[in-house]
C-alpha cells in the first residue's frame, strides 16, 4: 500500500486536468448542501446512471468533489438564515448565526469557507501521504470507544445547559426522548411511534432539523421586518471586500485550530457510521474546552465558525479511507460510491493498492485539487451572499418556509415529512419563545439514536456486563480526555476566582 513520487505528481497532473468535471461538480455540491433537507447522497442516487454511464476515474473524481463542495454549502444557510444545510452544519448556526445577526455574514460566510477549503485540504494531504496507517485507526474503534466519542458530543448540552441549567437539560433531555421513538435495537420493539408506521425507523433526521430550524425561524422572523439588530443592518449595508479581506485575516489567526479540528474530523470519519455531525459537535465542544474566552462561544466569535466547519469537511476525506482500504463504506455517500465502483468491477481492499494505486490514490488527490478550486470559484461569493441577510423577513419567511417542506419531503418522499417537519416548527417555535435552547434538542435527536446503538452492541457483547465500557485501553485513555475535557472548564474558572 505505498506510494511513490513520480505516481503522486503524475496523479496531481491528471487531477487538474480534469477541471472541467470539478468544478460543476463543487457548484452543484455548493447548491446542493446549500438547500436544507438534501445532501450528496440524494443527488448520487439521483445521477446514478450519468456515474454509471462515466469512465471509473470521472465517476469517482465527479462524486469526490460533489460530496466535498456539499459539506461546504451547509455552512451557508446556517449562517445567513440560521439552518443548517446539512447535519454536520448544525453546530454551526450557534455562532455563526449570531455573527450574521451582528452584520456580519460577509465575515462569518468566509470563515465557514476558508475553514472548510483549507480543514479539508489538509486532512486530505494527510490521507494520501498516510492512507496505510490511518485505515489502522479503524481496527481499533469499536462500539466501546465509540460510546466515549458521542458522549463528547453530547457533553455539550452540559456546556449550553451552563446559562441555565434546567432549562439546557429538559432541551437536551427531550431531544434524546424523541430521539428514542422508533423500534428498539433489542427485540425491534416499537416506541413511541402513536401506531406511524413512518416512524418503526425512528424520527427522520431532515424533517426535525428543518423543523427545529427552518420553520421555527421563519416563524419568528415573521415578527421582526428583519434578521438585522439596529447596528448589524448599518453594517451589512457598507459591507465591502474588505470585510472579506477581514475573514481570511481572522482564519490566518486561528490556523491552528483548523489543523486540529480538521484531524478531529478526520479521524471520527475513518470510524464506519460515525459521520459529520458527530464531528462537528465534537470540535465545538472541544474548541469550546480549550478556548482561552469560553464565555463567548455562543455570541458570535470566529472560533465557534471555524471549528465545526473544519471538523465536518474533514470528514470527507475520512470516510472514504475504509472504503477504499478495505471495502467497508465510512457513510451513506460512500455507500452510494462503492455501488458505482462495484459496476465497475473495481474491487476495493488492500488488492486495490497494488493493481490500480492511480484510482486508490487519485480519489484523494482529486479532493485536494477540488478544494484548490474552490477557493477561487466559492469565497470570492461570500459578499454577495451575505447580502441574503438585508431581505425583509416577510419575504425571506415564505422562501424558507417553500424551499424546506419540499426539502423535508425529499429523502423519503413521505406526506408523512412534510407534516412532521411543520410538528417539530412548532416545537421549535415554542422552545424559542420560552428561552430553551433548540441546539440541545437537536444534539439529542441526532446523538441519541447512535449512543443507544452503539451502548446496546457493547452490552450485548459483554452479556450485560457494564464494566465492558472499561474493558478498553483506547476507551479508557478517551474517558479520561472527557473527564478532563469537562472539568476543565469548572478548574479554569476557580482559578481565575482564586486569583481574584
Amino acid at each position: 500500500m505505498g506510494w511513490d513520487t513520480e505516481l503522486l505528481l503524475k496523479l496531481i497532473y491528471m487531477a487538474f486536468g480534469w477541471w472541467w468535471i470539478i468544478i460543476p461538480a463543487v457548484i452543484l455540491g455548493t447548491i446542493v448542501g446549500a438547500v436544507p433537507g438534501f445532501n450528496a447522497q440524494n443527488v448520487l442516487v439521483m445521477l446514478l446512471p450519468l456515474t454509471l454511464a462515466m469512465k471509473v476515474e470521472l465517476a469517482l473524481v465527479f462524486m469526490a468533489s460533489l460530496y466535498c463542495a456539499t459539506h461546504l454549502g451547509g455552512g451557508i444557510p446556517a449562517i445567513l438564515v440560521n439552518i443548517p444545510g446539512t447535519g454536520g452544519a448544525a453546530a454551526t448556526t450557534i455562532d455563526g448565526y449570531a455573527m450574521a445577526k451582528k452584520g456580519q455574514a460577509q465575515q462569518a460566510l468566509v470563515l465557514s469557507f476558508t475553514s472548510s477549503v483549507f480543514g479539508g485540504l489538509i486532512t486530505s494531504i494527510a490521507v494520501v501521504v498516510a492512507l496505510p496507517y490511518l485505515v489502522r485507526l479503524s481496527y481499533y474503534v469499536r462500539s466501546v470507544e465509540m460510546v466515549v466519542i458521542i458522549l463528547f458530543g453530547l457533553a455539550l448540552i452540559a456546556v449550553i445547559a451552563a446559562k441555565d441549567m434546567l432549562k439546557g437539560l429538559i432541551a437536551g433531555f427531550l431531544g434524546l426522548l424523541i430521539g428514542a421513538i422508533g423500534a428498539d435495537n433489542i427485540y425491534s420493539t416499537p416506541r413511541a411511534t402513536f401506531g406511524f408506521l413512518e416512524l418503526y425507523d425512528g424520527v427522520p433526521l431532515v424533517p426535525a432539523l428543518i423543523g427545529l430550524f427552518a420553520i421555527s425561524e421563519a416563524l419568528a422572523m415573521l415578527e421582526e421586518k428583519t434578521i438585522l439588530t439596529k447596528e448589524g443592518q448599518e453594517r451589512a449595508a457598507q459591507s465591502n471586500w474588505a470585510d472579506t479581506i477581514e475573514g481570511l485575516t481572522l482564519t490566518v489567526r486561528h490556523w491552528w485550530l483548523i489543523v486540529w479540528t480538521g484531524f478531529v474530523g478526520l479521524i471520527i470519519g475513518i470510524i464506519p457510521g460515525a459521520g459529520a455531525s458527530i464531528a462537528a459537535f465534537v470540535a465545538y465542544q472541544q474548541a469550546r474546552t480549550f478556548s482561552k474566552t469560553p464565555e463567548l462561544f455562543g455570541t458570535g466569535i470566529p472560533e465557534g465558525v471555524l471549528a465545526p466547519e473544519s471538523a465536518n469537511n474533514g470528514v470527507t476525506s475520512g470516510t472514504l479511507v475504509p472504503l477504499m482500504a478495505i471495502g467497508v463504506p465510512g457513510g451513506s455517500t460512500a455507500a452510494v460510491m462503492m455501488i458505482v465502483l462495484q459496476y465497475h468491477g473495481i474491487v476495493l481492499g488492500p488488492r486495490l493498492f497494488l493493481q490500480n494505486p492511480a484510482l486508490a490514490y487519485g480519489v484523494f488527490v482529486a479532493m485536494v485539487v477540488a478544494y484548490i478550486f474552490m477557493i477561487f470559484t466559492i469565497i470570492p461569493l461570500a459578499r454577495y451572499m451575505a447580502r441574503v441577510t438585508l431581505i425583509p423577513t416577510q419575504y425571506l419567511a415564505a422562501i424558507i418556509a417553500g424551499f424546506t417542506i419540499v426539502g423535508a419531503y425529499a429523502p423519503r418522499a413521505y406526506l408523512f415529512d412534510m407534516g412532521l417537519a411543520l410538528a417539530f416548527g412548532i416545537l421549535g417555535y415554542v422552545a424559542r419563545k420560552t428561552d430553551y435552547h433548540v441546539t440541545a434538542i437537536l444534539i439529542g435527536v441526532i446523538l441519541g439514536p447512535l449512543f443507544e446503538t452503539y451502548l446496546m452492541r457493547a452490552l450485548r457483547i459483554s452479556q450485560g456486563d457494564i464494566l465492558i465500557l472499561f474493558s478498553s485501553t483506547v476507551g479508557n485513555v478517551l474517558w479520561i480526555m472527557l473527564v478532563l475535557s469537562i472539568a476543565m472548564p469548572y478548574f479554569r474558572q476557580y482559578r481565575m476566582q482564586q486569583k481574584k
